[in-house]
């Protein structure tokens, strides 16, 4: 069986979406026969591809709220993802365009490293003090994950370089119906949307895999919309 998971390294849901994901496939009786492939989403499509804005001023602005009540925000969803176990500051990250990184994404992913350098990638953008709109900090990761750094820094310094098969990704998820990250296909037939709890997917695999109804998600789970807003469910 294929899952596919459309994404977007900027959305911290996506972030807490996987290692959730994570927890409810290796629930899964059949979870050896479950091939798992990440696929682009880009939240800022037509953001500048240089100049990334602090997360925290880009959703003061974004929510018409104070630097306070957006730390606030931040703060909200990083004690979920810390209940996952996942590194997460609240302070100090940047938010920009992600069209070079899904393009590395691609190049991991046709050399095999792709949920290594997507790991790396994540723990970088949302858990250290490290910019992965940074060129220089891209490649450290790729390397990190296992690429060879003289192609890497050839795929970045081309801009066409996996660029059709990031736009392709796009285009699926609009005919699928994605409106809104992380967005999980299982098999083509059954979708959830949304960072749900772990046994929401492990329920979900256990339908795909006996071909019963639609995977229904949970209500209230936490998602990025194609505008870059990320929904915080109310506790």
């Amino acid at each position: 069986m294929r899952v596919e998971i459309w994404s977007d390294i900027a959305c911290p849901w996506c972030y807490i979406g996987k290692a959730r994901f994570t927890k409810g496939l290796a629930e899964f009786a059949h979870r050896d026969e479950v091939e798992v492939v990440f696929r682009s989403f880009e939240l800022d499509p037509n953001g500048a591809r240089t100049s990334p804005v602090p997360v925290v001023e880009m959703l003061a602005k974004k929510y018409g709220r104070t630097l306070e009540e957006a730390r606030d925000m931040e703060e909200h969803v990083a004690r979920s993802a810390r209940a996952e176990g996942l590194v997460y500051r609240t302070d100090g990250r940047d938010h920009g365009n992600t069209f070079d990184i899904h393009r590395l994404l691609h190049l991991a992913a046709a050399r095999g490293r792709q949920e290594e350098l997507l790991d790396l990638v994540y723990r970088a953008n949302f858990g250290e003090e490290r910019s992965v709109y940074d060129p220089e900090v891209l490649i450290v990761l790729a390397v990190e994950a296992g690429l060879d750094e003289a192609e890497a820094r050839a795929v970045l310094a081309d801009g066409s370089a996996y660029a059709a098969e990031v736009r392709a990704d796009e285009r699926e998820a609009a005919e699928l119906g994605a409106g809104a990250v992380p967005f999980f296909v299982l098999d083509r037939r059954y979708g959830i949307s949304g960072g749900q709890p772990a046994e929401v997917f492990t329920r979900a695999l256990a339908q795909a895999w006996a071909g019963r109804g639609l995977a229904q998600p949970a209500a209230g789970a936490g998602a990025c919309e194609p505008d870059g807003a990320c929904a915080v469910p109310q506790a």
